[in-house]
């Protein structure tokens, strides 16, 4: 398969190159599109035989369900069984933008899309490219992120084309995605509300429309064996093709001791990566060095995060040390990923 690649403003994307993707989506093929928060493989959600096409392309494990994107309010109801009212009320403090709600689905979505499940992922992305792909595609998207399973997400559309070039149809490059990690995903369907994965929405900015929100237990430790109903929940994710560990600790045993996992492993002939920060960075030694920004600005951790670890990738880090990060607010989604890509791999000092 020969993979379109059209480059557009993210703002205003030309319109012939927005209705060629609907078109293929139309006619069950799958197309990469820009987020707000990372690049999405979008296939048409209504159609079983798109969604299959999704977890194929993507080596995807089919009870990992997929989230359905829409541009417009008015197709909650056909996707819903029924519209809880604190889907209401997050959607109008929150969308368009990185929240996923989880609610009991309709008989309009296929099992195929949903993993199985009796409930579906649901979010309107903040991002113009997006919404005009999703309405020029009939409205319902259903889109994880666009790569190989269990790769760090795409940030870029060159991420996506180095995973998925002729796997998929078409690739719209809308460059640079603004956060950088994936939504955060709240489900409604049972109880309270619960945080199934941390993302740029915090705890505290739900709890200020709903009040009270959990989050579940498992979004920090690999401990969770049940089928997934969230994306990310049970897979490894987000992973370099290095083994990576983290260390846990105050700032100066962590950059002592990181410095001494290397010298180990490089005494083994193995090139060493070091995931670190503006304040560690000049005290760390290693063979591929990479700096996601300061401690104290989460945002562009975050957005730096899947960027870093493709290019341990590319500069064939055998073995990887990263520091940890704080696990509330939004470095509670940077360590959630981090922990995924790490295969839960933690030192603690």
């Amino acid at each position: 398969m020969e993979t379109l690649f059209c480059k557009v403003d993210p703002v205003d994307p030309d319109k012939k190159i927005i209705e060629k993707a609907g078109e293929i989506i139309k006619a069950g093929g799958l197309v990469a599109f820009p987020t707000e928060t990372v690049y999405g493989l979008g296939g048409d959600a209504i159609n079983p035989g798109a969604s299959e096409k999704i977890y194929a392309a993507k080596g995807r494990p089919s009870d990992n369900p997929l989230i359905v994107h829409i541009a417009e309010l008015d197709k909650l109801e056909a996707l819903c069984k029924k519209v809880p009212d604190e889907m209401y009320k997050l959607a109008e403090v929150f969308w368009p933008g990185p929240l996923t709600m989880i609610v009991d689905k309709s008989s309009l979505v296929p099992k195929e899309t949903t993993g199985g499940l009796d409930t579906v992922a649901i979010r309107m992305p903040d991002h113009n490219t997006a919404l005009e792909f999703i309405k020029a595609s009939g409205g319902y998207i259903a889109a994880p992120s666009a790569n190989t399973s269990g790769r760090p997400s795409p940030t870029l559309a060159s991420h996506v084309r180095t995973d998925l070039d002729g796997r998929i149809d078409m690739i719209i490059d809308g460059g640079e995605v603004g956060i950088g990690v994936e939504s955060t995903i709240v489900d409604l369907s049972e109880g309270e509300p619960t945080i199934l994965r941390p993302g740029y929405v915090t705890r505290e900015m739900l709890s200020r429309v709903l009040g009270r929100v959990d989050i579940d237990t498992t979004i920090l430790s690999g401990t969770d064996k049940k089928a997934p109903k969230a994306p990310g929940m049970k897979y490894r994710h987000y992973a370099p093709k290095g083994s990576m560990t983290l260390v846990e600790g105050q700032t100066a045993a962590v950059v002592k001791r990181i410095n001494e996992e290397v010298a180990a492993a490089k005494a083994k002939g193995l090139k060493c990566g070091v995931l670190c920060t503006l304040e560690t960075e000049a005290d760390i030694n290693a063979d591929v060095k990479k700096c996601v920004g300061s401690r104290n600005d989460e945002a562009a951790i975050a957005r730096s995060l899947y960027r870093v670890l493709r290019e341990f990738d590319e500069e064939g880090a055998e073995v990887i040390f990263s520091e940890s990060f704080k696990t509330d607010g939004f470095g509670q989604a940077v360590m959630n990923r981090l922990l995924k890509a790490a295969g839960y791999n933690v030192e603690k000092i």
